[in-house]
Parts: structure tokens; C-alpha cells; sequence
């Protein structure tokens, strides 16, 4: 893993995560368990509304933690109820926090390959529908990374667990003095409680 990456890592704080908090965290952390205990794949969906900001942060750092606590057969995805574009703020604080991030093509909704390791296989980000092709169509868990999305997704197909893991939209601040630092905020954040669930795997 790349050195600044792993600082970023070491230097989270799981301590500061809420027991109400952890209480969240759990369903995930039973689910990623049974996958372990059993030798079955772990299919990750990461679903928000527009999958351009909460969704991709909680892909790529689910695939980083996994990877950081040698836990095998985890593939992590995103989708939306819509597909528009990551946005490009995400790419600007992976890039801070140490990932090695470029840009495959360009467009109205550019491809981005993000890497967390020399020798690892990178995370392929774009904006996409949750059932889009690059997503799996069963045997995975669909996390609901934010409350629009799990109010108005009802029905995830395929899923085997449907698990509300929400986070406040970083998109408030977008155009305000306050916008690196609240996008650093929520990646932080994001990293911390998947620090906190990947740390929990026997």
C-alpha cells in the first residue's frame, strides 16, 4: 500500500466512532463475517442517489480496508437510483489522502482509476445505476449510503442484505470556502467506520 495511504490509515481514530454508531456498523460487520466464515465472495454495492460523492468514497475505501486487513474475495461497487458523475472534489481529496488517481476517459461522466497499492488490481470509478452491468446482480449486500436513496430504492433486486449505512452529502458545501475541508470531513469519516468494520473480521 502506498506509504502516505498507509499513515492516512493508521492515523484514524475508531475510538471517536459512537456506540450508536457502531450499532449501524454491525449489520455490515455480520455480513462481511458469515462471507468470511463460509469462503463465499463478498459483493459490496455502495448506493447512493447520484453516485457521485458518499457512494464512490465508501467503494474505494471499503476496497482499501479490506485490502489493509488482508481479508480476501471483497469486490466493492457503487450504482445510483440515477447515474450522473463522480464528482470531481472526490478525486482531489483521494488524491490528498494518498491514492494514486487518474483519469481513463473523459466525458460527461469521465472513468477514473483509482489505486491504493503498486501491485493491487485499482478501483474503476463511474457514475452508474445501482442494477447497471458493472454491478452484480445477486449475491451482494446493498449498502444505502444515503436516506434519499433508502427511501426511494425500496427494492434493491437480487441483494441478499439491504443494509442503511447513511452519511451527511458533502455537496452542501460545494462552491464555499468550507468545501476541501468538509469533503476531507466525510472521507474521513467514511474511512474510519470502514476501518472500524473491516478491523472487526475474524
Amino acid at each position: 500500500m502506498f506509504p502516505k495511504l498507509t499513515k492516512t490509515i493508521k492515523e484514524l481514530n475508531i475510538s471517536s466512532i459512537t456506540e450508536e454508531r457502531k450499532q449501524i456498523l454491525h449489520s455490515l460487520i455480520d455480513y462481511i463475517q458469515k462471507k468470511v466464515e463460509s469462503s463465499d465472495a463478498i459483493n459490496l454495492n455502495f448506493i447512493c442517489t447520484h453516485n457521485s460523492r458518499r457512494s464512490h468514497l465508501s467503494q474505494i475505501w471499503a476496497q482499501t480496508m479490506a485490502s489493509f486487513y488482508n481479508i480476501n474475495s471483497v469486490y466493492c461497487y457503487s450504482g445510483g437510483t440515477e447515474a450522473t458523475a463522480m464528482f470531481p472534489m472526490i478525486a482531489k481529496t483521494l488524491t490528498n489522502q494518498g491514492f494514486m488517481v487518474k483519469i481513463l476517459s473523459e466525458g460527461k461522466n469521465p472513468v477514473y482509476s483509482i489505486k491504493f497499492s503498486e501491485n493491487e488490481h485499482p478501483v474503476i470509478c463511474f457514475s452508474k445505476t445501482f442494477d447497471d452491468e458493472f454491478n452484480p446482480k445477486s449475491e451482494f449486500a446493498a449498502i444505502m449510503t444515503c436516506s434519499h436513496a433508502d427511501e426511494n430504492c425500496p427494492v434493491v433486486l437480487g441483494c441478499e442484505k439491504r443494509i442503511p449505512i447513511t452519511f451527511e452529502d458533502p455537496k452542501a458545501f460545494d462552491g464555499s470556502p468550507q468545501q476541501a475541508e468538509k469533503y476531507l470531513e466525510r472521507s474521513l469519516q467514511i474511512a474510519t467506520e470502514l476501518k472500524y468494520v473491516f478491523s472487526k473480521i475474524q
